[in-house]
């Protein structure tokens, strides 16, 4: 099995930090990209390593294309141009309407969910320059590209753009060998939902809207990662899938 380079970004907790363990077992080598907390980042490189895999720890903010040339620099610089990007780093819907929404607050949430994914795939991309042969980006997105929720304007707007570029970049770049897809997660046990992991009975109460009665685990996004960056995957492009036990297919329920 050929060991691949894989960044991750937003890889200190969360989906990121399970998708680098993930890879980490597959036997890859994973740069695990960070935003400011640099001992979370060390315990998941140490999680990688003990998984059977190489880490390196970059920090990067997403969101700053300079700080996103260099991470890709140190990386390729150690490891050579990377063959996997898994985009993770990302912030969560706030809860304010439209009409109490600040452009600050509009802009640094595009700025990160979106900008952010773009600035990334366009680094992953230039740093294989012309180079033909199998590669993969997934992104990070959510049923909120498509299910919105009152208070999650600045979100959902971010996750539908990435739809749309997930799906340009599929176009794009599939004569390279490079294949582009969204994962959509629903509710998953990350510390995005951290008054769902602290409070059982408030989290009860959301895991009774989802089919399967359970929110998901992180390592089960981090498996869909793998299978869709791995060889047995090499025919889906351009592709949205859905791992939410369900959630979404109810959103029409009691209309």
């Amino acid at each position: 099995m050929t060991t691949r380079t894989v960044v991750v970004t937003g890889a200190e907790s969360g989906i990121g930090a399970a998708c680098a363990v993930g890879f980490g077992t597959a036997g890859d080598r994973v740069a695990v990209l960070y935003h400011s907390d640099a001992a979370a980042a060390d315990a998941t490189a140490d999680a990688v390593r003990n998984a059977g895999g190489a880490a390196m720890t970059v920090q990067a903010a997403v969101d700053d294309e300079a700080s996103v040339a260099d991470a890709f620099a140190a990386v390729e610089q150690a490891w050579g141009p990377a063959e996997v990007l898994v985009n993770s780093a990302g912030l969560n819907m706030t809860g304010v309407t439209v009409r109490q929404m600040m452009l600050e607050q509009w802009r640094r949430l595009i700025d990160t969910d979106l900008t952010g994914a773009f600035l990334t795939s366009r680094r992953f991309l230039t740093g294989r320059g012309e180079v033909t042969g199998p590669a993969a980006i997934l992104h990070i997105s959510s049923i909120h590209a498509y299910a919105v929720r009152a208070g999650g304007a600045d979100y959902c707007a971010a996750k539908g753009g990435l739809t749309n570029l997930v799906e340009t970049l599929a176009i794009e770049e599939a004569p390279r060998g490079i294949r582009v897809n969204a994962i959509e997660p629903g509710m998953i046990l990350t510390p995005m939902n951290d008054r769902a992991m602290k409070d059982a009975a408030y989290r009860q109460s959301l895991e009774r809207n989802i089919p399967m009665g359970r929110a998901g685990d992180p390592t089960e996004v981090a498996d869909l990662a793998v299978f869709l960056a791995s060889d047995k995957a090499r025919y889906i492009t351009g592709s949205r899938i859905v791992i939410d036990g369900g959630l979404s297919l109810l959103q029409a329920i009691g209309a």
